[in-house]
């Protein structure tokens, strides 16, 4: 018999993210409830919901929330309905939220999705505490849900936050190293941002009793999380701010050693060697010189490297996906997930 999954037409990424939020927003309202005023204010101000004052805004400032799209869709693709990896879904975005409200300290940055950041609004350790408290509310809300999958999703969950933190850790360090070189940026990447993506679907598998499929689809989802970052890191250098809601070059200008920057300092080229002298020096690059590095990353292949290890990487991630034979309408939806988030460089 055709279920209603492989029924219904592959909606659009757009519709797709939207019915996603649409299923995962009172979930998180309703976990951010429950936490003490202060941090109450700064989890809605993070989300979108409210200003800095908790009047209620109508600006869309909560992100397109992959995460939790995958992790629904994931579910829907292994035969569930996608409603019972809700609090996988919210547990995951509250992960996600807790790594932006202290990367956003950590690297200074003022303005995320066009709008002031936590810690521009707050204070740094009100952005801090805040963080700290949507990290705890994720593992009450996967506790909360009873689950049979609760337990052990919870400590997969605990692993990629540990590998998020570790990958975070490495970035930083790199800010101030000259030696980084491409395999051990590649790893931090896959830390930082392909191991909850990987969780993401992982726990969506869960939470739908198939966890026979849970480890193809955490490989398919760590696999997209690594391109993700490659396309990221190639936003944070030639983003449009308009687009971004970061500032143009905010990546250069913190010294980062993203993907594009380090397979450049490593091409062993003349734009390679150039950048290297320019990025390594102790004085605050000018924009000017901001435009030049930017220019040399591109000269040195940087930028041509992210986007054909992007392509390759979405194809792996493909191919881990329908190995699965999963449902096919939610796995359609998967791969248009898929190509959205690996298709924003330009």
């Amino acid at each position: 018999m055709t279920t209603t999954s492989e029924s219904r037409t592959a909606r659009t990424a757009g519709e797709v993210l939207a019915w996603s939020r649409g299923m995962v927003d009172p979930a998180l309202r309703s976990a951010v409830d429950t936490l003490p005023g202060s941090m109450r204010l700064i989890a809605g101000h993070h989300f979108g919901w409210w200003d800095e004052r908790g009047d209620p805004t109508d600006v869309a400032a909560g992100g397109k929330a992959i995460r939790p799209a995958l992790a629904l869709l994931a579910a829907e693709a292994v035969g569930a309905e996608p409603s019972v990896a809700v609090p996988a879904a919210a547990g995951i975005e509250l992960v996600h939220s807790f790594s932006l409200l202290h990367d956003d300290v950590m690297d200074g940055d003022r303005t995320r999705r066009h709008r002031p950041t936590t810690w521009a609004a707050f204070g740094v350790g009100a952005a801090i505490l805040g963080g700290d408290a949507l990290l705890t509310l994720a593992f009450d809300v996967l506790a909360g849900s009873e689950h049979p999958a609760a337990t052990e999703s919870m400590r997969r969950l605990s692993a990629a936050v540990q590998d998020l933190v570790d990958g975070q850790s490495a970035d930083i360090a790199f800010e101030t190293r000259a030696d980084v070189d491409l395999p051990e940026c590649l790893t931090m990447a896959e830390r930082k941002t392909g191991t909850l993506l990987g969780c993401a679907c992982e726990l969506g598998a869960r939470f739908a009793g198939r966890p026979d499929h849970a480890g193809r689809l955490r490989v398919f989802g760590e696999r997209l999380g690594l391109a993700f970052q490659l396309v990221d890191d190639l936003l944070g250098i030639w983003g449009d701010p308009k687009v971004t809601g970061k500032p143009i070059h905010s990546d250069l200008r913190h010294r980062k050693k993203s993907l594009p920057v380090v397979a450049a300092l490593t091409s062993d080229t003349p734009a390679g060697h150039s950048l290297a002298a320019l990025y390594h020096r102790d004085a605050p690059l000018s924009d000017d010189e901001l435009m030049d590095a930017a220019e040399l990353i591109e000269l040195a292949g940087g930028r041509v490297w992210c986007r054909r290890k992007a392509d390759e990487l979405l194809a792996d991630a493909l191919c881990q996906l329908w190995s699965i034979a999963p449902v096919e309408r939610p796995a359609r939806e998967l791969e248009t997930l898929a190509r959205l988030v690996t298709d924003r460089d330009h």
